[in-house]
């Protein structure tokens, strides 16, 4: 059995991102639980043609490790994989990082004050830790519809996250479900070498220009050269995405500017007015996920590509019916639909105290203080979990903030006799009614959408921020040691409720 410190599951951004902040605060005794045999989380899962990020390449990075390199201003996916396996060697977290070991089960010995973890692959065991950090992240478990009939497709079909390079897609027919993130990248690349794909759209989305130059020779090495120009143009890009905050969340000038761009796009690259009219949303701007792509709609709009404006009903062998009634005949079947963002999978595997699993705990979506601990789960940390995520802005700004949040609460925890910190569930409350009230009116809840911010079953915003980093940075700034019970206490009263600052007007 192997005892340490700090139990980190998870080795993508959150992963390393904490285990750096460990490192940096002088606590190294922590290991990495990693299920996959390499680093790099979501960038190492998703290979699908045309996975690129849409956060520029020079904010999407950890403060300590800027890198000059980037081929350009959005980086392709396997550089986010190769810039993340960099980082891990640079930090020496080889004896750290459990490869293929996946993480069976948690559970918190009241009795002893651990958790034990059991784990499976090369490291099969148990590990006892006495804090726990779930880096699991919310892109990991692929959502796959309930379609009548999808068993009796005989071609190839598969996941965008989990795609099949085997696949023969030249002069194929295919047939690609959704029109979120993932699928407009890889439409473009799909309509190059496909005889014809069937695009099935549920529901359109908000496309804005992405201008995705390159970065010349000259400009990385003035990058590597000029370390203070990096950090300038970092400076400048994190300003530019705290300003997108303000047409995301429903200000009524920035929404409408930002939507007139939007159209502006869509009429400049779209000319059939049946195909615009299909292609327009009819709910507010940044009630779902804004989009980038400077390709998408000149690929829905070119002979190989035929939208279908409704989803896809039922399967029936190579005969693909929308629902709307219209057959297409498909060879290969791509499924771009998500993941299972507001139910995480990893909550069935975590058991706290009175054996009580973080899926029941979250049984009616995901809450938090903090959005980074939970009541009932003693030294847990979660990050990029429980409305940490941005839509205006760089996640891994918000893992670096969680992060040093886990680590002041670590130091404070060192003085406590007991070593055992316990979320307030008055403070839980708090905060979880102090996001409601900050996303009552924003668009994520108000805007006429569904959406995978928003947790079905109690119409709670549980994904996002509704804030600035700013905001968030100060949020968590002014958490003084009161969510937690004091060591002898079973319960408290009050709240630790600070209003959000940095949210749209009249939104709390």
């Amino acid at each position: 059995m192997t005892r340490v410190e700090v139990a980190i599951v998870g080795a993508g951004f959150g992963g390393l991102g904490m285990a750096i902040a460990l490192r940096r605060a002088g606590r190294a005794d922590f290991v990495v639980l990693e299920r996959a045999a390499s680093v790099g989380g979501t960038w190492r899962d998703n290979t699908y043609p045309g996975v690129a990020c849409d956060v520029p390449s020079h904010l999407y990075g950890f403060q300590d490790h800027p890198n000059p390199n980037w081929s350009g201003v959005f980086a392709r996916g396997e550089e986010i994989r190769g810039y993340l396996e960099t980082v891990a060697e640079r930090e020496n977290l080889g004896d750290r990082l459990r490869l293929r070991s996946p993480v069976l089960s948690a559970e918190w010995d009241a009795a002893a004050s651990v958790w034990l973890i059991e784990t499976g692959g090369d490291s099969a065991g148990t590990i006892e830790a006495e804090v726990l950090v779930l880096a699991c992240g919310r892109l990991t478990e692929p959502s796959i519809p309930d379609i009548a009939g999808l068993e009796t497709f005989p071609g190839s079909l598969f996941h965008s996250s989990r795609w099949n390079h085997a696949a023969d897609l030249d002069g194929a027919r295919v047939a690609l479900v959704g029109t979120g993130a993932s699928a407009i990248q890889v439409l473009p690349e799909l309509a190059r070498v496909a005889a014809h794909v069937a695009l099935f759209q549920r529901t359109p989305a908000w496309i804005v220009p992405r201008g995705a130059a390159d970065y010349s020779d000259e400009d990385r090495r003035r990058f590597a050269e000029h370390p203070d120009a990096l950090a300038r143009l970092r400076a400048d890009l994190y300003a530019e995405g705290e300003a997108r905050f303000a047409s995301r969340s429903g200000d009524a000038a920035a929404s409408a500017a930002a939507r007139a761009s939007a159209l502006a796009h869509l009429h400049g690259q779209v000319a059939d007015p049946a195909l615009r009219a299909a292609l327009t949303p009819d709910y507010t701007f940044g009630c779902k996920r804004v989009l980038l792509s400077d390709d998408f709609y000149p690929a829905v709009s070119g002979d190989r590509v035929t939208l279908e404006p409704s989803a896809l009903a039922s399967v029936d062998g190579r005969s693909l019916t929308s629902a709307d009634g219209t057959v297409h005949e498909a060879d290969v079947l791509v499924l771009a639909t998500g993941f299972a963002s507001t139910r995480q999978p990893y909550a069935d595997l975590v058991r706290g105290e009175d054996g009580v699993a973080l899926a029941e705990h979250w049984s009616a979506g995901m809450t938090s203080f903090g959005s980074t601990v939970v009541s009932g789960f003693p030294n847990m940390f979660v990050l990029n979990g429980p409305n940490a995520s941005l839509g205006h802005n760089s996640s891994v700004l918000m893992i670096e903030e969680q992060a040093a949040y886990a680590v002041r609460a670590l130091t404070a925890r060192d003085a406590i006799a007991e070593g055992v910190l316990r979320v307030a569930p008055a403070a839980e409350r708090a905060y979880t009614d102090e996001i409601a009230a900050a996303a009552r009116t924003t668009p994520w809840i108000a805007g006429g959408c569904r959406n995978w911010y928003v947790d079905d079953r109690s119409g709670r915003l549980t994904l996002l921020w509704p804030g600035t980093v700013d905001a968030f940075h100060d949020r968590l700034a002014r958490a003084d040691g009161s969510e937690f019970l004091a060591a002898a206490q079973p319960t408290r009263t009050d709240t630790n409720g600070t209003p959000v600052q940095g949210v749209p007007r009249g939104a709390s």
